[in-house]
């Protein structure tokens, strides 16, 4: 269905305090109503109007500088001059910044079945009104409470604003077509579309944006080196005394190999050989950990963080248990991470393959991380 949009970001916010309004203040680096905008652009939106106070034109245009879609208007949105292959509008409240695509698909679909459709959460709350007694209780059963986007079909919306009594102001768009007689559909509501009311709100909304603006990757990586004449092995950065070493270029640190992959993967740069290439002598006998924190560097580039990491060595021998504790702590140092963010394992194939017949030792890792986007 295609449909245009009205953001409503005219209010003073005189209850979230003084200062700039709560619109155009800045939410995770974005102003507030800018996150709607996006949001609405990006589910499909053919135009948006944004609505603003007299004087308030200059700072929605920084606000939404780059963006394109969008027309301001003052006063309110004359529904009558949007999009004209538009058949439904959605009207919005600019205070509420975490609208999402999948909010915009359900008050459309429900669109289908009804002239008018609002997401809406049940109370859970015991209400209680206050009166000359003291408190009494009031039934909440069959309460909800009504958010927004709010969605129309446009020739009924228009048609029940003709109808309005102009002495009388509704309290959202839902109760203008309620009273023209027409049905108002719910739709889920959610949490996340909470409205920014008091100075407190920001404290939350801040915390929910950066939550929301971050997404978890997983990366997975896998390495393996065959033995050769030697007295010691390198895994995941402890040096384990042994009667065989690991052939490779570098120190042929198999676990740290692995680990290293799998930050590479879970950020999309490819992987070990692409950035420390085996035909490149300068990395010949080089310690792993330089890899380790090249991938790190580029987890940290896109805003990211190491969640948590995973290796498992695969081999018969060395023995990897009394190492195990060591070796978490070498990882957790390197990476800046919790010990109890790092995980190192060791299981054998029970005498069957390379790893079995010792001919080699093999690990893979498994790492988790949030970035920006």
């Amino acid at each position: 269905m295609k449909f245009s949009a009205v953001i409503v970001a005219a209010g003073k916010g005189a209850r979230a305090g003084a200062g700039t309004p709560k619109q155009w203040r800045s939410l995770a680096g974005r102003p507030v109503a800018r996150w709607s905008l996006e949001a609405l652009l990006a589910a499909g939106a053919r135009g948006v109007v944004v609505v603003v106070s007299p004087g308030d034109e200059a700072r929605a245009r920084a606000a939404f500088a780059g963006l394109e879609g969008w027309t301001l208007a003052t006063g309110g949105a004359d529904l009558a001059a949007l999009d004209g292959g538009t058949e439904a509008v959605l009207i919005h409240d600019a205070a509420r910044p975490f609208v999402q695509s999948g909010h915009v698909e359900a008050l459309l679909a429900a669109l289908a079945d009804a002239p008018g459709a609002v997401p809406a959460l049940a109370v859970s709350d015991t209400l209680k009104r206050d009166g000359v007694d003291g408190l009494s209780t009031t039934p909440r059963e069959g309460l909800f409470r009504a958010q927004t986007p709010q969605a129309f079909r446009l020739a009924a919306l228009l048609e029940a604003y003709a109808a309005w009594p102009a002495d009388e102001t509704p309290t959202d768009d839902a109760a203008v077509l309620e009273r023209a007689g027409g049905r108002v559909a719910r739709t889920p509501g959610d949490p996340m579309l909470m409205k920014l009311t008091y100075a407190e709100d920001f404290a939350m909304a801040e915390r929910l944006a950066v939550s929301a603006a971050r997404i978890t990757r997983t990366g997975f990586g896998y390495d393996a080196h065959r033995f050769g004449p030697g007295q010691s092995v390198w895994l995941c950065g402890v040096e384990i005394a042994h009667d065989k070493t690991l052939v490779g270029h570098s120190d042929a640190d198999a676990g740290l190999h692995a680990l290293t992959d799998a930050l590479l993967g879970a950020v999309g740069e490819g992987d070990i050989g692409d950035h420390f290439p085996p035909s490149d002598p300068q990395w010949r006998g080089v310690s792993s950990d330089r890899f380790l924190r090249h991938a790190l560097d580029l987890v940290r580039a896109k805003g990211g963080q190491v969640v948590n990491v995973d290796v498992t060595l695969i081999c018969e021998r060395p023995r990897i248990k009394p190492h195990r504790e060591v070796m978490r702590a070498r990882l957790a140092e390197i990476l800046q991470l919790p010990l109890d963010r790092v995980s190192v394992k060791a299981t054998t194939t029970e005498g069957m393959g390379f790893t079995g017949r010792e001919e080699g030792l093999a690990a893979q890792a498994v790492a988790t991380v949030e970035t920006a986007g």
